[in-house]
């Protein structure tokens, strides 16, 4: 039983940052109706910032979270501007590439600024271990399950009971009528990027002291985000929420009491699964459209 709860943990770790990436992802999904492949990209940039702000500046490791969420939301505006609303009214698939040159830029861009090797990022909490309920807690991932929980919590609130949130769902299902009723759109846009590629940047801040940073580390993310996306059902909020909490418990399970080289496996045999028997998602519904 303790082994069980101690993989429980850490499956609630790597979950809670599953779904901080795969809430951006999602609602970027239902305004353009593509896949970000950039996005994962944000969350590696955020980490590589919170190591220059702890390891070359000395800026405390705990407001380096705020210093990544805030410069790599300002990123995920710039790049909505310049690199996806020219090609708004244009074919998914030129989004879709357009997403794939800006993850190669980031990565270029990254390991010209510090090179390709893989660096730490220092925590005051890394190393603070204690026990409780008879398994070993690490002070480093209980704070990156409370900051997580609390960041999906803010954003489910503003997503459900905020005007922002309302057009953002209004747009996510008819632009056009969105805009018929005094809708924004190009703010909506940039608030869902801004708002998508700050949570990216906190999950890189609160993952890189437990494993090394590096230039590539975004591709692994974003196709756990994909796959976390098509488990909870595409632009369903609270399917993303779910399924980045099961596609880490059943990633952590399958590591712990199977091995841990098919911990990445399961991702996409789950995801093949779906697919296959609900491709509308395990909590998304199927709705017939009128033609």
């Amino acid at each position: 039983m303790n082994e069980f709860l101690q993989q429980t943990v850490n499956g609630l770790v790597m979950g809670s940052c599953y779904t901080l990436i795969a809430l951006g992802l999602t609602l970027i999904f239902g305004m353009l109706d593509m896949v970000n492949f950039a996005h994962g990209d944000l969350y590696m940039v955020g980490a590589f910032i919170a190591v220059a702000c702890v390891g070359t500046l000395g800026v405390p490791y705990y407001l380096s979270i705020l210093v990544a969420m805030i410069a790599v939301a300002l990123l995920g505006v710039l790049l909505e501007r310049i690199a996806f609303r020219p090609l708004e009214k244009s074919s998914r698939v030129n989004l879709l590439v357009s997403s794939i040159g800006i993850s190669i830029i980031l990565q270029n861009g990254v390991q010209l600024l510090w090179g390709p090797d893989p660096r730490p990022l220092p925590s005051p909490l890394a190393n603070s271990v204690f026990g409780a309920f008879g398994i070993t807690l690490n002070a480093q991932r209980i704070l990156v399950v409370g900051v997580a929980l609390g960041l999906i919590v803010l954003v489910y609130l503003l997503i459900q009971k905020t005007n922002l949130g309302i057009a953002m769902r209004a747009v996510a299902l008819d632009s056009e009528v969105a805009a018929l009723m005094g809708v924004r759109l190009n703010r909506i846009l940039a608030a869902t990027f801004a708002l998508g590629a700050g949570l990216a940047a906190v999950a890189g801040v609160l993952l890189g002291p437990m494993f090394n940073v590096y230039p590539t580390m975004g591709v692994s993310a974003t196709l756990k985000a994909f796959v976390v996306v098509l488990l909870g059902g595409i632009g369903n909020v609270a399917g993303a929420i779910a399924g980045g909490f099961l596609l880490g418990l059943m990633e952590t399970y399958t590591a712990g009491y199977i091995s841990s080289e098919y911990k990445d496996v399961i991702s996409f045999i789950l995801m093949i699964l779906v697919l296959l028997f609900k491709p509308n998602g395990i909590f998304g519904t199927y709705v017939q459209e009128k033609v």
